[in-house]
């Protein structure tokens, strides 16, 4: 019988730790996409095109999207929701309600 280790209990995007919880684990590009739309956020943004970001954080305009993708799956702090394209995808970001205050 196969030996359990904490990898046969991972979930997309998460460790396991010793009581049982899991801890979510970003990717350097999805810990920098988070910070830039915190920081929007903090500004009163609210609506972010991904050619954009990409633009100001040096990365593909496709990049951009797959990580956003997977953050609106799995990010419990902001919500964020494809909203529309034109020329680019737009995407509304809006902090979770169950979220702390102060994002970032």
């Amino acid at each position: 019988m196969p030996c359990e280790t904490a990898h046969t209990h991972r979930r997309y995007g998460e460790t396991m730790i010793q009581d049982g919880q899991f801890r979510r684990q970003y990717t350097t590009t999805q810990q920098k996409v988070l910070t830039y739309l915190k920081n929007g956020i903090k500004k009163g943004d609210r609506y972010f095109k991904s050619r954009y970001i990409a633009k100001d954080l040096g990365l593909s305009s496709k990049e951009v999207g797959m990580n956003l993708a997977i953050l609106a799956e799995t990010c419990e702090e902001l919500e964020i929701i494809r909203w529309s394209y034109s020329n680019s995808t737009t995407w509304m970001i809006r902090q979770q309600a169950n979220a702390p205050d102060g994002v970032g």
